[in-house]
This record gives C-alpha cells, structure tokens and sequence, in this order.
C-alpha cells in the first residue's frame, strides 16, 4: 500500500509543482506587470510563433522516421501515420502523468503494429539515450559560450574561477577513476551505477553498428537543430528580444529544456526558467515572461492538438488495415 501511495504521490506532485509555481508567478507580480505581459503577448508577431509551431511539427517527423530506424533491425517497419501518432499521443500522455507517454507510444505500437511491448520500449529508451547525450552537449557548448558572463559573474561575487576549473578538471579525473573502479563491481550501488553508465554508453555507441547510422544520426541532428531553431524564431516575435545572440538563445533553451523534466510539460516551471536566463542577458521580465509563455503555450498547444486528434484517427486509420 505504502508503494501505491507513493507512486500515486510521485505522478501528482509534478502537476501540483507546477500549479504552484503558476500561482506563484502570479501572486508575484502587480496588476501592471500582468497587464504589460498580456499587452506583450497580444502584440507579439505571430508570423514567428507559427513558423516556431511549424519547426516543432518537423521535430517530431524527424523523430517519428529516426524512430523507424531503430525498429527496422529488429525486424519491424511500422506505417509512419502510425509513428507520429503515437510519439503524439505519447507526448499528451506526459502533460498528465509524467514518463508515462513513453509506456503509452509503446503500447500504440503494439496494439497497431504488432511490435512487441518490451521491444517498442527498448527503442525508446535507447532514444532517450541519445537525447540525453545530445542535451548535455549542448549544456557543454552552451557552457563554453558563456565563460565572458560566468568570469564577469565572478569577478563581480569576488570568486577566483581559475581554482573553480582546476576543482572541477580534479573531479573530472577522479569521476574517470571512479568508473574505472565500478568496472568490477558485481553488486550493490556501485553496481547500479555501473549498469547505468555503460548501458548509456553502450546505447549510444550502438547506433555505429546500425545499417542506416548515418541516415539515423541525420534526423537526430535535425530533431535538436529543430528544436533551437523554433526556440530561436520566438525571439522575433518581441521587440525586445530580436537582438538577442546565440549564447543567450542557447542558455534560455537549456534552462526551458530541464524545466520541462521537472514539472508535467514545463507547466509552470518553463516560463520562468526561461525569463530568469534572459534577465542575464538585459531583457525586461515583463519580455521575458511573454517570451517564456508564447514558447511554451505555443508548443504546448500544438501537442494538445495533435495528440488529441491521434487518439481520434488511430483506431479510424487502422481499422480495416
């Protein structure tokens, strides 16, 4: 009973994360900062929020026919109307509960395609995988861009950095130690942490064993420059942010991405993560906030829609097939 109630509390409490922060966003700002945010979202150029909705659209085909290269070893090619769907009902899935649209783009599969649960699910989280690497590559690049800011920063809080990257470069190395030592472990945490690491690095390393590995690799880099492309057409959509630079970009879309991890969709969370970053870079919160809630509202509604519309058309798309 313990272990329901807890599973139960771990699904809801994302939701209600991101209720609050709402209501907190809310409950922090005066009637002209919310009047000046509406007079910003209701003057922004749409043009650049459609176009942003469109690039979101191709990120998700591209996903959808990288998918299809992950099933086709295993001896499946699911009908792509069936691909898409399904990563669409997958993702409405999350806005409710989160992780579960991964179990339910699964399920989809195996109810229209005949692909074998556990197998659509192992597809998936070797997808997962790469998405992992590809977002902490970009956290990286993302980092190096920034290092005028970071020694500004510091030099502003009176922090010597120089002894920040020689802790951090100490770290690195004993990590690379730490690992090398798990190698052997055979049970316990350690052995947990082992699992996780070269299951990550073997997920990844196995789509160079792939028939179509560079064709896979190709969506993958779509999928990701897709996703910082409509991040990035956003900013013409407000005055006050067309000027901003790449890093700033960057930054933003880095902190919206782990927003959207902690609550259900980034609800909440997203907006706020996005224009904190954007303060950095000498946006108004009043833009900032408008810029964080036509991104997320923007997106969020294009998934609503069409997984909506997918849980309508699957069972009419296949229903004589």
């Amino acid at each position: 009973m313990n272990k329901k109630i807890l599973n139960i509390f771990k699904k809801i409490l994302p939701l209600f994360l991101g209720v609050f922060l709402i209501w907190y966003s809310y409950s922090n700002t005066t009637q002209e900062d919310r009047l000046n945010i509406y007079n910003a979202i209701k003057n922004a150029n749409y043009f650049w929020v459609i176009l942003s909705v469109i690039l979101g659209f191709l990120s998700h085909i591209s996903r959808a026919l990288r998918w299809n290269l992950l099933l086709e070893p295993i001896g499946y090619q699911p009908r792509f109307p069936n691909n898409i769907m399904a990563i669409f009902v997958g993702y409405l899935a999350n806005l409710g509960i989160p992780r579960s649209g991964e179990v339910l783009r699964a399920t989809t599969l195996t109810s229209y395609e005949k692909v074998p649960f556990q197998k659509g699910f192992g597809t998936i989280i070797a997808e997962r995988v790469i998405d992992v690497i590809m977002l902490l590559s970009i956290v990286l690049i993302t980092a190096i861009l920034q290092t005028e800011i970071i020694a500004d920063y510091f030099a502003e809080k009176n922090i010597d950095y120089i002894k920040l990257i020689a802790i951090g470069s100490v770290l690195i190395v004993l990590g690379i130690i730490f690992l090398l030592l798990i190698r052997k472990a055979k049970s316990g945490f350690f052995l947990k942490v082992k699992n996780f690491v070269f299951d990550l690095l073997e997920g990844a390393l196995s789509i160079f064993k792939m028939k179509n590995k560079w064709l896979f690799i190709f969506y993958t880099l779509c999928i990701w420059v897709l996703y910082i492309a409509m991040f990035w057409v956003i900013k013409y959509s407000i005055p006050e942010t067309t000027s901003l630079p790449l890093n700033a970009i960057l930054a933003s879309f880095v902190a919206g991405a782990f927003a959207m991890t902690a609550t259900n969709g980034g609800i909440g969370l997203y907006p706020i993560a996005v224009s904190k970053i954007l303060l950095i870079y000498g946006i108004s919160e009043t833009s900032g906030d408008a810029f964080g809630w036509i991104m997320w509202s923007s997106q969020t509604l294009m998934v609503v829609i069409f997984g909506a519309l997918s849980f309508l058309l699957l069972p009419i798309y296949n229903k004589n097939k």
